[in-house]
């Protein structure tokens, strides 16, 4: 894949898409460009967060660690960013994130997206509503999840 083809894949991330071209080929040049096999992990749940990992084909489950072992609660695919959440709060990651199929992705350093976040602002803006939507979408999953349950005597 060419640097004008990395840069369209960033271009539909919407946490991307406002950014200037040339601020998109700088992010293009800079990140790492990773492949991995089906089964493999991109990163695991614990670990510090050293990248965000911007999908540009195949897909991988998101898993957290439960009782019963590995518990997946999401897919993601093209065009969709992972390990963001550990940059941004500095804390380990929440999840971990194993490929289904053979993916290819945008390794995107620490440095590089913090860097990114202080020259446009309005992306700090964009990442409140992804993590706002994700947020929305797992207090309904967990009400779902929690009506499901039957109450325990006391």
């Amino acid at each position: 894949m060419l640097l004008k083809d990395e840069v369209e894949m960033l271009r539909r991330i919407t946490l991307f898409s406002g950014l200037p071209p040339a601020k998109l080929k700088l992010l293009a040049f800079t990140s790492d460009r990773v492949m991995y096999g089906a089964g493999e992990a991109l990163f695991y749940q614990g670990d510090i967060g050293d990248a965000a990992y911007v999908i540009l084909s195949g897909t991988a489950e998101v898993l957290i660690n439960a009782a019963g072992g590995p518990f997946k609660i999401a897919e993601v695919e093209q065009n969709s960013i992972v390990g963001e959440i550990a940059i941004l709060c500095n804390t380990p990651r929440t999840a971990t994130v194993r490929t289904s199929t053979p993916l290819e992705a945008l390794r995107i350093r620490k440095d590089d997206f913090l860097k990114l976040l202080a020259d446009f602002p309005e992306m700090a803006v964009e990442i409140m509503r992804v993590l706002a939507d994700r947020l929305a979408q797992t207090t309904a999953e967990l009400s779902e999840a929690r009506g499901r349950l039957e109450p325990v005597d006391a």
